[in-house]
């Protein structure tokens, strides 16, 4: 059994059904918008464009909410369940069968005591109390973070029993990746459901993490043994067994699996199935996801207020920038927020076109089922975290120098270990606060956003992104 797109020619491709989703999902929004979706001779660089003008669209709640159902329906009827040979649509599958087998639980109790108070660990230190206060001013002060982000994190400061999460049971899914909020939430005392797929590393790796803590971290073991369940492969195993594990407890359901290309937006689709069970079963059942930075945001009139701001007090810098748009014919250093929606929001277009579609599809695929899940009356954690020096980013060049020169356009990119507790301590916020009433569905990103100052800089960040690649290749050959 698997989750995979439709077979076409003996061969499993995702454009087409890429193509599908988005051009479904933009008919809520504009039958124009499809039909240039459709058009397409160029996917792999028009979707960037493409999907960021949905983006613009979703500004307001009633074409918010039909985009995201429109492009969930679509997925669901365009991608398929594979069984002994047999493809179906999603929007067919059912979970909570009879199983073959069933998966045995692996239980580590950690060996310490809890945190006694949140600590983030911050170049080389770890801050709290009042040192942790002051540099959250300081993010916000320079446009690193927004105002929210820094009253949730000062609540939780002031709440440390929040940290382990009491009464909740919490699923992480791709438990090993590196932005999981794994180490941070068996550190603080927290009750966990870990999932990843089979293999040695990550699973030493989690076992060594939940030893270290001070809370309990249970697996799915195989048949055989083997920690470790494929959730595109293991559905309804998977199903079960956090049914099964969550027990009398309010169930956490967290998204944090990553894959290379087409096969996360497998994961991502399979993840959905499981969220929409679980949720049926208990409407309590609260989702967690991280939204990247690099995507299209609807962002509050006070962040494009900033932005003009930033563009308009750039001083000296405004000439040479002014010759290289001349160059460029305009494609480099265009100002922020040259178009402003009728209430005030405008577009962050963060869209990287190198990180290919697959990858902005699947995290758009994740936010559509936030809007639709909170609009439901579930509770919803979905916080943007801010540009991080993980594997994968240290492993593209081009976006690594980019990066390293980020710095010089005031853009904060932060280790992992910072990333990590930072959006823990805000996922222990929105579990322990409650709801907040948003001024339109998308402001669930913007809320609290830790955008490492890519929405407040002056210019479109795209616009300047071979600039800062140039810069931080300078950088490092000078050893900076």
């Amino acid at each position: 059994m698997s989750v995979d797109f439709a077979l076409v020619s003996n061969t499993r491709p995702t454009t087409p059904t890429l193509t599908r989703i988005l051009a479904d999902a933009a008919e809520p929004a504009s039958p124009e918008l499809r039909k240039r979706v459709l058009d397409s001779r160029a996917w792999r660089t028009d979707y960037a464009a493409l999907l960021a003008k949905l983006t613009s669209a979703t500004a307001y709640s009633a074409v918010a909410h039909a985009v995201a159902a429109a492009g969930l329906a679509s997925a669901r009827r365009n991608m398929v369940w594979i069984e002994e040979a047999r493809e179906k649509p999603l929007c067919e599958v059912t979970l909570g069968r009879r199983l073959a087998w069933q998966p045995r639980t692996a239980t580590v109790t950690g060996a310490t005591q809890p945190a006694a108070q949140l600590r983030v660990p911050y170049r080389g230190r770890e801050l709290g109390g009042s040192e942790l206060l002051d540099q959250l001013d300081t993010w916000v002060s320079r446009g690193i973070a927004e105002p929210s982000f820094r009253e949730a994190i000062a609540r939780v400061a002031a709440h440390p029993h929040w940290l382990s999460v009491p009464g909740r049971r919490i699923a992480l899914l791709g438990a090993g990746a590196e932005l999981s909020p794994l180490a941070p939430l068996s550190a603080w005392g927290a009750d966990v459901l870990a999932v990843d797929v089979a293999g040695r590393d990550v699973w030493l790796r989690i076992a060594e993490i939940a030893r270290n803590g001070a809370g309990i971290v249970r697996w799915p073991l195989r048949p055989d043994g083997t920690p470790g369940l494929d959730v595109t492969t293991d559905l309804d195993e998977l199903a079960t067994w956090i049914r099964t594990e969550a027990a009398d407890s309010a169930l956490v359901l967290g998204m944090y699996a990553y894959a290379d290309r087409g096969t996360h937006v497998r994961v991502t689709m399979a993840i959905d199935l499981l969220a929409t069970y679980l949720s049926s079963l208990d409407p309590k059942t609260a989702l967690a996801y991280l939204a990247t930075p690099t995507d299209a945001f609807v962002v509050p009139p006070a962040v494009v207020g900033a932005g003009r701001t930033a563009w308009r007090e750039r001083g000296r810098v405004g000439y040479l920038d002014s010759v290289g748009r001349w160059v460029s014919r305009g494609t480099l250093f265009r100002p922020s927020y040259t178009t402003v929606h009728t209430d005030g929001t405008g577009l962050a277009d963060i869209l990287v076109p190198q990180q290919g579609p697959s990858y902005a599809l699947a995290k758009r695929l994740q936010r559509w089922r936030g809007v639709i899940a909170e609009c439901a009356g579930h509770p919803v954690s979905f916080n943007v975290a801010p540009a991080s020096w993980t594997r994968s980013v240290t492993r593209n060049r081009a976006l690594a120098a980019a990066y390293r020169g980020a710095h010089h356009f005031n853009v904060e990119v932060f280790e992992p270990e910072t990333c990590r507790v930072l959006m823990a301590a805000l996922l222990v916020h929105d579990l322990n606060y409650g709801t907040v009433s948003r001024p339109h569905p998308e402001a669930l990103f913007s809320d609290q956003a830790l955008h490492g100052g890519l929405w407040r800089t002056a210019y479109e960040p795209k616009s300047a992104l071979a600039f800062a690649a140039l810069l931080g290749t300078l950088d490092r050959s000078v050893g900076r």
